[in-house]
Order: C-alpha cells, then sequence, then structure tokens
C-alpha cells in the first residue's frame, strides 16, 4: 500500500520447495511481537540451508511471513499505528473496508488453501508461557498434528464471538489445520524458549515429511489441556510487582509466588499464594500489578 509517511507498506515472504501449498508460517502480526519475528527468521535462515544442502522434498511448498505489521514495530506500537486496531482481529478480512481489514483480507488470499498453518501468537495479558501449541476448538482442530511439535503442552479453548476473526479460527473454517504457538514472552529473543520453538517447527515439517533433517531433541510427549481447567490467580491489590515463581516451576499449595507491594513505602500488602499444587503455565512479567488482574495461571 501506498503510505504518506516514510516507505510504502509492504509484506515481505520467502518461499521454500515446490509450487505446492503445504506449510505457511507466520510471524509478527503485532508491532510488539519481537520474538515472534526473530523466531520465524530463524527459520528463513534455516530453510535457506536446508534447501541448499537437498533437505527439502521438492513435492512440498513451504511460505514463510516474519512479520505483517512492520509499520507498528518501527514505531513500538502493539496495534496499528493510526487508529489501534488488531489485525489478528480482522481475519478473514475485507479488501474495501478499513486500512487493517484489508490487510488481513491480503494475507488471508494467500494463506488459505495452505495444507497447514503455523501462527506464532502472543496473548492479550503480558506475561512468561511455558512454551505450547493452542488451538481453538471448532471441530476442524487438529490434535494429533498439534502433538507432533513436541512441546510440553497443546491447549484447547472453547472460541468465544470475538474470536471468530481471528488467523487461527479463520484458517481452520477454510479448511487449514492450524497451529497457534507461544514461545514464552514477546519482547525476548535469545532466550532458550526461542530456541525450542525453533526446534518445535523444525520437528514439526519433518515428521509431516516436509524436510529431511536431524532436530537436536526428540521433544516433549506432549500433555493436552482444556484451557478452563486452569487455575486463574489474581492480585488482590494494586502495587509493584515482586515475582518469585516463574512459568514452568512446580509449586505447592501455600507456596509463596509473589509479593504485591506499596510503590510508596515498600511494605507488603499482599503474598500471593498457590491455591493448588501443580505447574506455573502463565506468570505475569510487568513491573505492575493491577487489582483483580490475572497474574498466575497453574496447571
Amino acid at each position: 500500500m501506498k503510505s504518506p509517511y516514510r516507505d510504502d507498506f509492504r509484506i515481505r515472504a520467502f518461499r521454500f520447495g515446490g509450487d505446492a501449498h503445504t506449510v505457511a508460517v507466520v510471524g509478527a502480526m503485532r508491532g510488539d511481537e519481537i520474538q515472534q519475528q526473530y523466531i520465524c527468521s530463524r527459520i528463513v535462515a534455516e530453510l535457506q540451508g536446508i534447501e541448499e544442502r537437498g533437505g527439502l522434498n521438492s513435492g512440498c511448498g513451504v511460505l514463510v511471513i516474519p512479520s505483517c505489521n512492520p509499520f507498528s514495530m518501527n514505531v513500538s506500537r502493539r496495534f496499528w499505528t493510526m487508529d489501534g486496531t488488531d489485525i489478528n482481529r480482522m481475519f478473514p478480512g475485507y479488501n474495501k473496508g478499513e486500512t487493517t481489514q484489508r490487510i488481513a483480507d491480503a494475507i488471508f488470499t494467500i494463506l488459505q488453501d495452505y495444507e497447514y498453518g503455523i501462527q506464532l501468537a502472543s496473548f492479550y495479558m503480558p506475561g512468561d508461557f511455558v512454551p505450547h501449541v493452542r488451538m481453538l476448538r471448532t471441530c476442524y482442530e487438529d490434535t494429533d498434528g498439534a502433538r507432533l511439535f513436541g512441546l510440553p503442552f497443546v491447549t484447547l479453548r472453547r472460541p468465544l464471538p470475538f474470536d471468530t476473526t481471528l488467523l487461527n479460527y479463520n484458517w481452520q473454517i477454510w479448511g487449514t489445520k492450524a497451529y497457534s504457538l507461544y514461545a514464552g514472552q514477546t519482547n525476548y529473543v535469545e532466550d532458550a524458549t526461542s530456541a525450542q520453538t525453533i526446534d518445535a517447527i523444525l520437528r514439526f515439517l519433518s515428521k509431516k515429511g516436509v524436510i529431511n533433517h536431524r532436530v537436536r531433541s526428540a521433544g516433549y510427549e506432549s500433555v493436552m489441556l482444556d484451557e478452563e481447567k486452569l487455575t486463574n490467580i489474581t492480585a488482590a491489590r494494586a502495587g509493584i510487582f515482586f515475582r518469585i515463581a516463574r512459568a514452568g516451576d512446580d509449586v505447592r499449595r501455600g507456596d509463596v509466588l509473589a509479593r504485591i507491594l506499596h510503590p510508596f513505602d515498600g511494605s507488603v500488602l499482599e503474598e500471593v499464594l498457590s491455591p493448588v499444587d501443580g505447574t506455573v503455565f502463565f506468570a505475569h512479567n510487568k513491573p505492575l500489578a493491577l487489582q483483580h488482574g490475572i497474574i498466575f495461571r497453574i496447571i
């Protein structure tokens, strides 16, 4: 699209293999999804090397889109810079609509007939996750395929009405086996979770016969989870968030997960205790906690 500011708006993609529409990988949809773009850039580099070595099945085709929203990333905005709308809430798009609807339409026109779709996504709440595959229950979800990534968990969630505008949902409705990968956090790149997610994508491509490549580890036997059965822990008080437990930690009932501190005198307003035995699935990672906001989710 033409732009009155700086350069024109372009979405750049990388194609590997033959003309078949086998697997599409989509990275940053929002301007703060730096880790998601980084992982896609690493996938591009890995596939370039694999293809040069003759390790990519010529009967398969792979498309990688590292970023769908470079404008917002350039100015450090999570959503579209002009009106604050979310491209990932605009699918399947509308080519005569608002700007983000037209962007979603252009993306989905390219993506909709791929056999498999992988999205590097981020959660609406800031925090760290145990790396996992997330799927919406549409009656078309491919749980067997989700296990091939070898990540610790595969979660399923009943879609709410506003979820019908997500890329994952529309991919599934239009016949693509779609998987959303959550890589731990958003604003960090050189982290173990990035390497784990890169290995997971290459593992999936290998097990599907798209590439001939040996991944460094066999991965996990993924555990299936219903998100409605996760235990949510909210902050009773607002204040400075001093976190003790982290994503992936095993905790016992009564363990101190965090402390909410008074912002002026440093006194402890609340000790956040685990109500159950389990594993920390999600942990808030911002320095402030809001009253009644979710700060931990426990398996």
